[in-house]
């Protein structure tokens, strides 16, 4: 059973790891062991376009005009060259390809032509996606000096209001703890709204920095460290109108500005 268990998990990383198998052909002109002018050229091209490829099988095929002995021949000497092509341009053949020549040995086409061929099977390894390591506000707080900017990722507030919405108030709170353990630190929270060019007609902007002053005060920052002001959307991160949520997330947004350090 745990054989069974460790055999379906490695199976499982394996397609996690690597794309589904694809292929590529290259033909040839009849009785010939090399790749013909045009397929030469595409060859060169895939090889260029898929660095990464790892080959796993390398099929080469006949026409049916012959023996069936001498096409077996040819077809593996078709294999073999556009083997040691790969490998002459580095692409990573696995440990495990298989290299055969079916000969005329196969369903023909009907085209002989088409029947000239060599098939590539590979795989293209998936890129592995790095952890993103979110830094803290804390950590970005730690070498803060005057005139330096911190954005407030994150913090939302119910539409067309000053309430911060209760997953936000984390923010506010690391954001209180760097006031507390920075006592020399004066600060200007920053209001910015998205979305619409011109007056900010409800003040919102103005609203949601007072919101966060506020907040500050209710926790013991004395006054004088703090200012607040609201600039509706004349200082947008994306340009009006916006192309996406996510442009409209960064406009809408509220920053501090550090105004002393020491």
């Amino acid at each position: 059973m745990k054989q069974k268990i460790t055999t379906t998990f490695l199976l499982l990383f394996s397609l996690f790891l690597y794309s589904q198998e694809q292929q590529f052909q290259v033909f040839f002109d009849f009785d010939i062991s090399e790749t013909n002018t045009a397929s030469t050229d595409n060859l060169q091209q895939w090889m260029q376009s898929n660095p990464t490829a790892v080959v796993e099988k390398i099929y080469g095929y006949c026409d049916s005009v012959g023996s069936l002995e001498y096409n077996d021949v040819l077809s593996l000497k078709r294999a073999d060259y556009v083997l040691e092509k790969l490998k002459s341009n580095n692409i990573n053949i696995s440990d495990k390809a298989e290299v055969k020549g079916f000969g005329e040995r196969f369903s023909q086409s009907g085209s002989v032509a088409a029947d000239r061929k060599t098939v590539i099977y590979y795989t293209i390894p998936l890129k592995k996606e790095e952890p993103v390591v979110k830094e803290s506000l804390t950590d970005q707080a730690k070498n803060l000096k005057t005139g330096d900017k911190l954005t407030l990722k994150n913090l939302n507030f119910y539409n067309r209001s000053g309430v911060i919405v209760p997953s936000s108030e984390p923010i506010l709170r690391e954001l209180l703890t760097i006031m507390v353990e920075r006592p020399a630190l004066k600060i200007e929270i920053q209001g910015h709204i998205c979305c619409q060019l011109g007056t900010d007609m409800e003040n919102i902007a103005t609203i949601r920095a007072r919101a966060i002053y506020n907040y500050l005060l209710e926790n013991g920052i004395n006054k004088n460290r703090l200012q607040y002001k609201g600039f509706g959307s004349s200082r947008p991160i994306h340009p009006i109108p916006e192309r996406n949520e996510q442009e409209r997330n960064e406009n809408r947004r509220v920053e501090i500005v550090i105004l002393e350090s020491e």
